[in-house]
This record gives structure tokens, sequence and C-alpha cells, in this order.
């Protein structure tokens, strides 16, 4: 009997989908297509590939009310906010599907007599994405629609958590008119996606997820010279200096630290207030953190939902635990919030904390915050830098020429003003250190799924 994958959801721990592994043989016969459909579409005209993919667009966003509950169900976001990851989908590809003429139209550099000379992106191959869980639709949003319209044929797996999202996207595809081996997704076992990622067929390989599973995908494809982009994390640092405008970056910060259940590669973890700030910001931030209504995600009136699962739930507990031992000071009572069952984790925000504690140092992946105060810009910096992760950063002030220079020291793929927690689909977005290697989305995210092809024509006589 095949091993069965499946999809229990942390509201109430039912199974939402349960499914058989796709076995060696059927995995074959699934790369084997999709090399033959490779053949085709790679040679269709770029506009024939982007009509074909804004259908698909079109018709995931009919679905989208539908696609939403399944969301709530698969991993516990709240019903009034999933309906927004749909949209992100939607406006997130399509600015992609915009920026492609451009991105991939040919390299023509400065004329030279008797020669034709140009660069032509031409498709990597057989793309292979493995997808996290936290946000099922927007991260496959980062390669899948750029990957086939750049001419790549997709095989995609997606999270345990979130199988169903994986299914409704393959039957959008042929409802659009995408051809079949084009665009497939597979149910399998870590043991067997490792061999694909190692298989010759898989030209590219995208993941997201853990440092853990990102070491282990680098290491499956070492030595096959295929290239991998990886997405691992963070441990999102902030900074509001004495000049920011503190309401508007108390609003800010609390929903890049919450939303989701703090279930974000980009979410702000960690939070650094200039001294002469601190104890203002912390009542505010506090003040508002009281407001969340942890519950239900089904229910609308609900603003925070359960984490993925129980063992998430007490990861998450245990890093409060030890923080709280190490002489951290806890703001929130769990009293203070209802306890609807063994995922859910209630807000916390602590003080008194230091970088000798693994709140501030590891990544938590749930709904807490340590807040820290700074003397000087230099303080701030030199903590912000003070991780093994690199995704995001933010600072808060008034004063862009200070941003600019705080922002040129930051070892981040972005910085943010003002802001968190964002993904802009025209700029890069790229991690350095423990955060990932590789970049998506933008213009540049083309250039990773794509090879450049030069050429280089003597005319007349040879």
């Amino acid at each position: 009997m095949s091993d069965r994958i499946r999809s229990i959801s942390p509201i109430d721990g039912s199974v939402v989908a349960d499914r058989p592994a796709a076995t060696a043989d059927e995995l074959d016969a699934k790369l084997d297509r999709a090399v033959q459909a490779l053949r085709h579409w790679r040679k269709l005209p770029l506009s024939e590939r982007i009509e074909r993919c804004t259908r698909m667009i079109d018709v995931l966003a009919a679905r989208k009310g539908e696609l939403a509950r399944e969301l709530t169900l698969q991993m516990g976001r709240p019903i009034r906010y999933a309906p927004s990851e749909i949209r992100g989908f939607e406006d997130r590809s399509r600015v992609m599907l915009n920026l492609a003429g451009e991105a991939l139209a040919d390299h023509v550099p400065p004329e030279k007599k008797g020669f034709e000379r140009f660069v032509r992106r031409e498709p990597l191959g057989v793309v292979l994405v493995l997808a996290a869980w936290n946000y099922p639709y927007l991260i496959v949003a980062n390669t899948l629609l750029p990957a086939l319209v750049a001419g790549n044929v997709v095989l995609l797996k997606h999270a345990d958590q979130t199988l169903l999202c994986a299914e409704r996207l393959e039957e959008i595809a042929r409802e659009a008119g995408i051809p079949g081996g084009v665009f497939q997704i597979a149910h399998m076992t870590h043991e067997l996606a490792g061999k694909i990622v190692a298989d010759s067929r898989v030209d590219h390989v995208a993941f997201t997820g853990s440092v853990a599973g990102g070491v282990a995908v680098h290491a499956a494809a070492g030595g096959k010279l295929k290239s991998v982009g990886l997405e691992l994390g963070g441990k999102d640092p902030a900074y509001v200096r004495e000049d920011a405008n503190l309401s508007a970056a108390v609003a800010s910060l609390v929903d890049g630290a919450y939303f989701n259940s703090g279930q974000s590669c980009c979410g702000v973890e960690r939070i650094y207030v200039a001294q002469s700030r601190y104890e203002e910001f912390v009542e505010q931030f506090v003040h508002l953190t009281r407001s969340y209504v942890l519950g239900n995600p089904l229910d609308t009136e609900t603003t925070l939902g359960p984490v993925v699962r129980k063992a998430n739930a007490n990861a998450i507990r245990d890093q409060i635990d030890d923080a709280i031992k190490r002489g951290a000071q806890p703001l929130i009572h769990t009293s203070e919030f209802p306890d609807p069952g063994p995922a859910f984790v209630p807000p916390q925000v602590l003080v008194n904390v230091d970088h000798s504690m693994t709140i501030m140092r590891e990544e938590t992946f749930g709904p807490v915050v340590g807040i820290m105060p700074v003397i000087s810009d230099s303080r701030a910096i030199s903590l912000m830098n003070d991780s093994v992760y690199g995704l995001t950063a933010s600072l808060w002030t008034q004063d862009v020429s200070i941003a600019r220079t705080l922002a040129d020291q930051l070892d981040t793929g972005t910085v943010f003003m003002n802001r968190c927690d964002y993904l802009d689909p025209e700029l890069a977005w790229v991690g350095v250190k423990k955060s990932g290697r590789g970049c998506t989305l933008s213009r540049v995210g083309f250039e990773h799924l794509t090879r450049p092809k030069s050429f280089h024509f003597k005319l007349g006589e040879g």
C-alpha cells in the first residue's frame, strides 16, 4: 500500500484532505511528460503564453470565495483575511506578466559594423516548485506564472498542510487551457522529493521553507549542475527612531508581528526603539495587541487564528518560557485570551530581552515579539545585523536621508522605511545569509528562471 499524505486542520484536528502519495513510477511518468511538453510550450510566442497565463489568473480570481474558505480550513488563517491572499496572487501575477515582455526581450548592445549581436533569454526547462503552507498561493505566485510565461514547464509539490491548494491550481490551469504536462502537481513524500530534486530531468528547483529543508534541497541538487532558489525565512528586525511617527509605527508593526499568527518569513520578530520613545511605544504596542480576537478562524470576528499545528505551538511556547527563565518580562497574561485549542497561541510582547535569548536570535514563526531600547542608530544597526538571517528589515523615521544611510549598513535583502511585512512584485525578493539564495519577482526574477544565450553573427563574407 502506498503512503498517505494528510492535511490536518489546526482548528480542530479534523482531516481536510487525505491522498495517496505518488509512487516513483508515477513521478517518473510526470517528469517524462514535462520534458515532452517543454518542447512545444517553449516554442509558443510569448504573447500566447501570456494570454494563457492571464486566463489562469482570471479563473482563479473567479473562485476566490471557495479558495479562501479552503485555505482557512487547511492552515487556519482567519476567514476575514483569507480572500486577500487570492487577490494577492492575482495582483502579483499580473504585475509579473506585465513585466515579462521587457524582461524577456532580446538585449541588443550598441551597433557594431559588420555584425549582428544580441543576448536572448531562454527557459531553463523543467522547474520543480516546493512550496510552503504559510502563504500557499502567494508563495507559488512568485514562481509559477513567471516560470511558465518564460517558457518553462512546472511540477509543483505543495506542503502536506495545503494539498488542496495544489489541486485547485492544477484544476484552474486546465480550465484556463494550459496544456497537459506544462503544469503538473504531485503529492509526494520527502524521500521521493529529494530524489526528484536530484533527477537530471529537473533543471531548476524553487524551494520555500526552513533552513534545514533548504540545506537538504541544496545537498540533493549538489553536483547535478542545476540552479536552486531558496527562500528560508528570517528573524526580521525593526528600528523605531526618535523622530518616528509613533502611532503609525505601532499600527504597522503590531500587524507585521501578528498577521497570519506571526507565520510569515518577513514578519516582524524583534523591535529596537530609541530610548526616549521606548516606554510610550511599548505602552501603545501592548494596548493594540490586546485588541486582537483569538478564536475560530471561520468566525468573521476572529483576527488571530491558530498556528499551523500543535507541535509548532509548543515550540513557540518553549521559546517564550526560555526567555522568561532568562529574565524576559511578558506583558500579556495568557488569561487575557481564550484557549480554543492546543494549536492556538495568544499574542505576546516580551521586554527585558537581549541577544542571549533564542527569542531574539532564532526564528519563532509565531505571534510573539521582543522589544529592546537602544541609545543610538549605530547600536540599533549592530543589533539588527546580529543575526544569521537577512530577509527584510524596517526603519521608522521621517528622515529619508538618514534612512538611506542606515539602509546601506543593513545586511538584508529588503529594507523598508515606514512599512514592513510586504512584497512589492516590481522589486526583487531576495534573502542573504541563512534567509536564502537566488531571487524571485521583478525583472530580476526572470533572470533566475532563464539562461542567457548570445548570438554573435559576422555579416557578409566569412
